[in-house]
């Protein structure tokens, strides 16, 4: 068990801070770890001084002298902890209100972000579709470096937790109400190698897999990949995607949606649900939106790298990759409890592969 504490840090870890606000928070554990330290060696060395200074020796039948009370040492333990708990509070409520502080101005990159059962919904409320539409993804957060990324939050369902260790604590997600947070990323992350975050608040069957993942790019690289996710992706004409495209419709547009140009016409296929919270409007899809499912690296609520073969397995049987609840789904209610096994051929799910690669 001891040798568990010589592992790295893990990909989630909150002790290599990537924003400035988590920087705030390590800095208040290590200023709570270095005074627990101190005290740890000064009461271990008061302990062992007194075993051995008072160990009881041979022939020695003294017996200790019995005081009650001492009022000197009783108010300096007393006064000690106090001043040590001040220490810890000024920083710590200073913290608090710092994080709390809401953003504003140009240089702020709003989302609004959907937690379902077990997936995450982002909204980027400040970029649109030809069609006025927001840009919507799923499970994988792009932002830009240096500036700060806002967060309002609320749960289609149960309550989550959004949490990105490097990047920031965590918050409650929780339905009917809006929830708030932000960060600025410090650095761009390297290729293949994004910031890990998931839900940690149990929600149920799939709790361990609502993961989510975090590419921070250059200003420039961002607004690359704003206008590629905002650009509709291409209804194929020809080959496997052709007949992939007829499955995509008679199957996947019961949940998912999708942004297509279509014989020169853009239209979104699939259900538009939307929650009122407040006075905020969240758009709260039944599945992830798959208008550019090709350019992320993983699917599955970021559990499963977005690979021939394990989109193969997925199609065939998602609760084999995933523990879910299908048998629950009530689409009129919209309570989806995860993708059922649509029993799809061979073919079909060669077609399905080959069209959702094709919308990069």
């Amino acid at each position: 068990m001891g040798l568990s504490a010589c592992a790295g840090s893990g990909p989630q870890s909150a002790i290599e801070p990537q924003s400035p606000q988590a920087e705030s928070i390590n800095n208040l554990w290590l200023l709570v770890y270095y005074i627990a330290v101190v005290i740890f060696f000064l009461v271990m060395a008061a302990l062992v001084y007194t075993i051995i200074r008072y160990r009881e020796r041979p022939d020695d039948d003294r017996q200790p002298v019995q005081l009650h009370g001492n009022t000197a040492l009783e108010i300096t333990w007393t006064i000690i902890p106090a001043v040590i708990l001040a220490v810890i509070a000024v920083p710590t409520v200073r913290g608090v209100f710092e994080l709390r502080e809401a953003p504003s101005g140009e240089n702020v990159v709003n989302v609004r972000v959907t937690g379902h059962q077990w997936w995450w919904e982002f909204e980027y409320v400040d970029f649109t579709n030809e069609a006025g539409e927001p840009l919507i993804t799923a499970n994988e957060l792009h932002l830009p470096v240096g500036k700060e990324a806002s967060f309002v939050m609320t749960s289609a369902d149960v309550i989550h937790s959004f949490w990105i260790p490097p990047l920031m604590g965590k918050r409650d997600v929780v339905p009917g109400r809006i929830t708030a947070l932000s960060f600025e990323p410090s650095n761009i992350t390297p290729p293949g190698q994004p910031i890990f975050g998931q839900c940690a608040e149990f929600c149920g069957l799939a709790h361990a897999d609502m993961r989510m993942r975090v590419f921070v790019h250059s200003e420039a690289d961002f607004l690359d990949w704003v206008d590629a996710q905002a650009a509709p992706s291409a209804v194929p004409t020809e080959g496997p995607a052709a007949a992939g495209w007829e499955t995509f419709n008679a199957v996947c547009t019961a949940c998912h949606q999708s942004t297509v140009l279509n014989e020169g016409v853009i239209e979104t296929l699939g259900p538009y649900n939307t929650l009122e919270v407040d006075d905020l409007t969240f758009v709260s899809s039944l599945g992830p939106n798959l208008t550019h499912f090709g350019s992320r690296t993983t699917f599955a609520a970021a559990s499963y790298a977005n690979t021939v073969e394990h989109l193969s397995a997925w199609l065939a049987n998602p609760s084999d990759l995933k523990p879910m609840d299908p048998d629950r789904n009530d689409i009129s209610a919209g309570l989806i409890l995860g993708m059922p096994n649509f029993n799809l051929d061979d073919d079909e799910i060669a077609g399905l592969i080959a069209l959702l690669r094709l919308w990069e």
